[in-house]
């Protein structure tokens, strides 16, 4: 055994967000936490590194056995946003040699550079990031989510921690990323480190797990081997969470409409130091439609929806909304163009302010982008959060005190509020469990069916969710390979790559 956790019982503000929750990580073994945002699982999983939300109060006991190297970190932590532990100022090369270099101190000084440099490029290819050398000069902000979440599980190996938590690994993860994610947690585990997975990605848990707890409201209301769990479930909560896996599918909504409400025309985008990172022909979203832009991580599926919004201005060509070329750079965009396109982010949290209402901060939208005098703009964001499933008592509590799919409810709400003629939604599902994605897609979709005037640019690497679209582009390595309707690039592929993320996606993952 490398850590046990007896009784654990944490206590915020008088709310138990973990309660009385035992487990034990061998070595060599695969332990995941599933259950929906907010259950506990990142608490949980954070106790192992002796890390509890601030004025905590916590009971129970957490053991972890280990090396006595003072240059060892016995728990690696790879989280769920790996932007929060990456030094944005700092370049990645950086940030992994400082830790390699502590590993070969015992080598002779001649033989040192080139020993961390190899243990650096070994655990960026076993991470599945082989283009060390281009990527070991580029600051994190220029990596996409799932490349950032690679770097931080590199750094894991790097400190030689004989457990690793990892949370959400393959959230924003393409099928055939996930699948390598799988294989290389599990050469992990190989190497008899204990994995803790923290997961709402039900097909990776069954295709790496050796036992599975499962999750609510803090409390593990079922635990066993993973396929066990899996086929049969005795907890109504487990069978909910299993029953919402296979039924992810929408129909797309029907559009009449021809008329261009957003083109991107002859797009190069660039990161600092002129590397090309996007090149978008012409992509076209119609009135009242949904395009989904399909790709895997580091595809330069952000980038493009960056490039939308105002927030990349590193590029050449145009984006034209009603056939007028909007500013690269949304500080030169005016007001009614900035209300016209709206971008929610993948990550909600880092989006709002902790410390104030999520109320004020939804109309505060209205109030800069439209005008609306502050007690009108706070009445019409209670009523849109309402309408998509905030209640008055949420809405007015911090965005700490509110789970991931709140949050992106949240988010959406805001968005909204400035009455947008297209919503840029990048991977918002990406990180939520299936019960909660699932609302979320149909909260899409009942807004595509009810406001006729609004265009979605759906950002995703998840084929279930690109159904929601009526078109599809895919991205692979900065280029758009393929675009149609969504029918037809799902079920006759013409492309390589194409054909191989439907393929990927549509296989049972197998097990290790």
């Amino acid at each position: 055994m490398v850590a046990e956790i007896e009784e654990l019982t944490v206590e915020v503000g008088g709310r138990r967000i973990v309660d009385g929750v035992s487990l034990r990580v061998l070595p060599g073994r695969v332990t995941a936490l599933v259950g929906a945002s907010g259950s506990g699982k990142t608490t949980t999983g954070r106790a192992l590194l002796g890390e509890f939300p601030s004025g905590a109060r916590v009971t129970g006991s957490v053991r972890v056995t280990g090396s006595v190297r003072v240059d060892e970190a016995l728990v690696g932590y790879v989280p769920q946003h790996p932007a929060a532990v990456l030094n944005p100022a700092r370049r990645v090369g950086a940030l992994l040699y400082d830790i390699a270099r502590g590993r070969v101190r015992e080598l002779p000084r001649r033989a040192r550079r080139g020993a961390a440099r190899e243990h650096v490029l070994n655990a960026l290819e076993m991470t599945q990031l082989p283009d060390g050398l281009r990527l070991l000069r580029r600051f994190p902000h220029q990596l996409s989510g799932g490349q950032q979440q690679r770097v931080v599980l590199a750094q894991a190996l790097l400190l030689g921690a004989r457990v690793v938590v990892a949370d959400e690994p393959t959230t924003g993860q393409d099928a055939l990323t996930k699948r390598r994610v799988v294989d290389e947690l599990a050469a992990v585990a190989a190497r008899g480190i204990g994995i803790v997975l923290l997961s709402h990605d039900l097909e990776t848990v069954r295709a790496l797990a050796d036992e599975v707890l499962v999750m609510r409201d803090g409390r593990v209301v079922e635990s066993g081997p993973t396929e066990r769990v899996w086929l049969a479930p005795s907890h109504p909560w487990t069978r909910e969470l299993l029953a919402e896996q296979t039924v992810l599918t929408h129909s797309a909504p029907a559009t009449q409409s021809t008329d261009s409400v957003l083109r991107v025309r002859g797009l190069r985008a660039r990161h600092r130091g002129g590397v090309e990172v996007l090149h978008a022909p012409e992509l076209t979203v119609r009135s009242g439609e949904c395009l989904a832009v399909l790709g895997r991580s580091g595809s330069g599926k952000t980038t493009l929806a960056r490039c939308i919004a105002g927030l990349h201005r590193t590029y050449e060509g145009e984006v034209l909304l009603d056939g007028v070329a909007l500013a690269p750079s949304l500080r030169d965009r005016g007001r009614a163009q900035l209300a016209a396109v709206q971008y929610v982010f993948q990550d909600a949290r880092a989006s709002f302010d902790e410390h104030r209402p999520v109320l004020d901060q939804v109309a505060r939208t209205a109030v800069r982008l439209r005008g609306l005098p502050p007690r009108e703009a706070r009445a019409e964001a209670a009523e849109v959060l309402n309408s998509l499933g905030l209640a008055d008592e949420l809405a007015a509590r911090s965005s700490a005190r509110l789970s991931g799919g709140e949050l992106q409810r949240a988010a959406l709400a805001r968005a909204l509020l400035a009455r947008p003629r297209v919503l840029v939604c990048d991977e918002i599902t990406s990180g939520l469990d299936t019960v909660t994605r699932r609302s979320i897609l149909d909260l899409l979709a009942g807004l595509l069916r009810d406001r006729g005037d609004l265009s979605l640019v759906l950002i995703t690497h998840d084929l279930d969710t690109a159904r929601l679209a009526s078109r599809i582009a895919v991205l692979d390595a900065g280029e758009v390979v393929e675009q149609g309707l969504a029918e037809d690039v799902l079920s006759a592929p013409t492309h390589p790559f194409t054909v191989s993320l439907v393929e990927a996606s549509g296989r049972s993952t197998v097990r290790r």
